[in-house]
């Protein structure tokens, strides 16, 4: 684990990098939400976060998540970035404040009954395959993501915060470009459609900031260039 100094380092050029980007393309700094990711990193990676003044932090996989929110700060909030099996849904209502990674509106159902069961509203981000990469979590067309949020839409106890997406891992920037692009698209055209507002785009992670931000990301997600290499 890299230093605290190392860390808040790191968090300063990543942030430099956002703003440059959004000055490239015209848009406010304040208009990108940097979140941490800490998969497979201890604990004190969420300390860190919140020390530096984070809100929020993210995590792949829910496991992880239960065995580090008692040691990170009370008031961080935790989302969960990584793909929820529909058997981990209950663990997941429990311990997220928003779930990105609502894939299919069978999972949404889901999450909504349980959510429901204990009365709370779950903010949900829906998650496009964009890229149309067969490796990823998501619909890759458009009509897919469109049954998807009309069902999200309908459901009474969650709350559609925006669309999420993953390029390819080994995509060069051209690709993982299109593959963002296509959910800003997709998302202006779920707005008419449903007739309400998708105000987050949660797209891009170390490697590829910039074109996301140039294609309007709200959320990047960041843990290697933050955190260093995963252990």
């Amino acid at each position: 684990m890299i230093s605290y100094e190392e860390f808040s380092d790191n968090c300063r050029r990543v942030l430099e990098r956002i703003a440059r980007a959004c000055a490239q393309c015209g848009r406010s700094p304040e208009s990108v939400t940097l979140l941490p990711v800490t998969k497979t990193h201890p604990a004190a990676a969420a300390e860190y976060a919140s020390r530096f003044g984070f809100k929020s932090v993210g995590e792949n996989r829910v496991q992880e998540a239960l065995e580090k929110r008692p040691q990170a700060p009370a008031t961080l909030r935790w989302e969960l970035i990584g793909h929820l099996q529909s058997n981990k849904a209950k663990l997941a209502v429990g311990v997220f404040d928003r779930i990105q990674s609502v894939d299919t509106p069978e999972l949404a159902a889901r999450i909504d009954r349980l959510a429901g069961e204990t009365g709370k509203t779950m903010p949900v981000l829906l998650q496009a395959n964009a890229g149309g990469d067969p490796a990823k979590f998501g619909t890759a067309d458009f009509s897919g993501l469109q049954r998807l949020a009309e069902t999200a839409a309908a459901l009474p106890n969650l709350r559609i915060d925006g669309l999420m997406t993953i390029p390819a891992l080994d995509a060069d920037i051209a690709v993982a470009q299109r593959a963002f692009e296509t959910l800003r698209d997709w998302r202006v055209k779920l707005e008419t459609q449903l007739g309400k507002k998708l105000p987050e785009l949660s797209m891009g992670m170390s490697g590829d900031i910039e074109v996301a931000v140039a294609a309007g990301s709200t959320t990047v997600r960041v843990g290697t260039a933050l955190f260093g290499k995963r252990e």
